[in-house]
């Protein structure tokens, strides 16, 4: 069952409110139709979360600024790196079933062809959740799926640029390669190379 706490979530994380924007219990809490209890909860669930903030103006939205943004893509290179390998060594100890390695060419698939941005956005993390949830390491996948809401938040159109959607698809082709062989090294390593490189591609951004 969706909680309250769920539904702030995604409309944070979905761009409902944009980065900077105050929020309040009463607008939440008529928007969802609930009270100002479960909405007041949530808000501190996502603070500890790392998606809201308090200050002099109240609840808002968070912000990242550019040195946060390209802590926030380390962090997520690292993680993404260990997830690639675990998945990898899973798939050499024979433990991941061949229909879920399947479903990973798919997120690759859909990730560089949907028809616009926001799905594109979407399949492409759904594509790199894939291969945490195929290193079967919950703990890992958790952190993750903490540091994917807090760059989207940020920077939404960056993770499927269209002027890189070739390179995107390939680094994603060679990645899926690797995991399949049972190549964790090499798994890691284009991982951990595949999200820096998305950070050299943002505005100012870079991988050093």
């Amino acid at each position: 069952m969706e909680t309250t706490y769920d539904r702030v979530r995604e409309l944070i994380v979905g761009g409902a409110f944009p980065p900077g924007q105050r929020l309040t219990e009463l607008d939440l809490s008529q928007r969802l139709d609930v009270s100002r209890t479960p909405v007041r909860e949530a808000l501190r669930r996502l603070e500890s979360d790392g998606l809201v903030e308090s200050g002099q103006r109240g609840v808002t939205v968070i912000r990242l600024s550019d040195a946060e943004l390209r802590e926030a893509y380390l962090v997520r290179a690292s993680l993404e790196a260990l997830t690639a390998e675990l998945a990898a060594q899973r798939q050499q100890a024979g433990e991941i079933a061949p229909a879920a390695l399947a479903r990973l060419t798919g997120h690759a698939d859909r990730a560089t062809r949907a028809g616009d941005l926001i799905a594109g956005v979407r399949h492409n993390r759904e594509f790199h959740r894939h291969v945490a949830v195929l290193a079967g390491n919950s703990l890992a996948l958790g952190f993750l799926d903490r540091v994917w809401d807090r760059i989207l938040v940020s920077t939404r159109d960056s993770l499927a640029a269209p002027s890189r959607t070739g390179q995107v698809d390939d680094e994603h082709r060679r990645l899926v390669g690797a995991i399949t062989a049972g190549d964790g090294p090499s798994a890691a390593a284009l991982a951990r190379d595949h999200v820096l490189s998305t950070l050299s591609a943002l505005p100012g951004g870079t991988s050093r």
